[in-house]
């Protein structure tokens, strides 16, 4: 195998797929990406046997043939020389010989045979989707996924299909976010696929905020997706998501309306002397005022008051900041809206500008 290509050419590809390189090494070629080199196309394979990125160069290779390099490596390599200069890589047996300028590289290269690659997908469903409603759905809720929880199917995101919508939704047990949107999809059913965490990482990495179509194929194990010259596939979670309409709230009496920037502030500044570990903060509403009150095992204490919009009964409730941080930080809406049933009953939060999102935060004591 023989080709040359500019160094750019080479870089962003390798930037793009290099999140799905194996760290921990269970085998060694999965610290290696997969390069195929055909009379008209060059594909960059990496993968950890959970998800699978491919990307493909339109250009001419002098000798065609496939082998496996040191991705890490070879993204270091890319990244050290000098920018637009022309880089030719050879392989002859094991070795693979990269030529830039005067600078000369061996690499130990692995049999391309020994690349291990995804089962292939048995397709259900497919659908396109502008990029950026795919990015909107995953910012607007990954942030609620559980970490490393024994609920497995709760370390992933919910991916809803049906006929002209697409939902998102993500909880970790202590809270939920739900976003929906219109999407051009005609199914005869509802589809539901729980992505794993890292392959919502690696989605963020690659979407960019772009009207270009995306092409998504649902599968019986696995989801892919097809982006520009980028072919992504993860494994799913195999597992029951929770009915998130049971935990969604709908008869809350109490309605608090406030400036989404304001309230993000005051809740920063009470946030400050609030239980590091615990990161509880109280909610004392009473007429147009709700009093934010955090303290911490050395007793010092912070009172902090927002002017709001309430209709309701007088209320005191405990809440984690950072969850209704997170909340208040995935948006650039103007007012929030909070609804309570009462003190001991979870919140919904949501943007009367954006009423496709709606979140839950469980209260906590206090």
């Amino acid at each position: 195998m023989k080709f040359q290509i500019q160094r750019e050419d080479l870089l962003i590809p390798l930037q793009k797929i290099i999140g799905a390189v194996e760290k921990r090494q269970t085998m060694p070629a999965l610290s290696n990406i997969l390069i195929k080199a055909d009379k008209d196309k060059i594909s960059l394979t990496a993968t950890d046997l959970e998800i699978e990125l491919v990307t493909t160069l339109n250009m001419v290779a002098d000798e065609a043939g496939d082998t496996t390099l040191p991705a890490r490596k070879l993204l270091d390599i890319c990244k050290a020389l000098p920018e637009e200069s022309s880089i030719s890589i050879a392989v002859d047996s094991n070795k693979a010989m990269i030529k830039s300028g005067r600078s000369r590289f061996s690499l130990s290269t692995l049999p391309a045979e020994d690349f291990p690659s995804l089962d292939s997908i048995n397709t259900v469903a497919e659908f396109e989707l502008p990029q950026t409603t795919l990015k909107e759905l995953i910012d607007k809720t990954s942030f609620a996924m559980a970490l490393q929880d024994v609920r497995y199917y709760l370390n992933g995101l919910l991916l809803e299909v049906s006929t002209g919508l697409i939902r998102a939704v993500a909880t970790d047990g202590h809270r939920l976010a739900y976003c929906e949107k219109q999407a051009d999809c005609d199914l005869a059913e509802i589809k539901q696929v729980i992505v794993p965490r890292k392959g919502i990482q690696e989605l963020v990495r690659l979407l960019e905020d772009s009207k270009e179509t995306l092409r998504i194929f649902l599968g019986s194990n696995h989801i892919r997706i097809e982006v520009g010259n980028i072919r992504f596939t993860s494994k799913l979670i195999d597992g029951r998501f929770p009915d998130y309409n049971r935990v969604i709230p709908e008869d809350g009496k109490n309605i608090i309306i406030a400036d989404r920037e304001n309230l993000r502030q005051a809740l920063v500044r009470a946030s400050i002397l609030s239980n590091e570990k615990y990161r509880g903060i109280r909610l004392v509403v009473e007429g147009d005022v709700l009093l934010l009150q955090a303290q911490n095992p050395d007793q010092e204490e912070a009172d902090v008051e927002v002017e709001v919009s309430y209709t309701g009964d007088t209320l005191e409730i405990g809440f984690n900041v950072n969850y209704m941080l997170d909340v208040l930080n995935v948006t650039d809406a103007s007012t929030v809206q909070g609804t309570l049933r009462d003190s001991n009953s979870s919140c919904l939060m949501t943007y009367p500008d954006h009423p496709d999102c709606k979140y839950v935060i469980m209260p906590m004591r206090l």
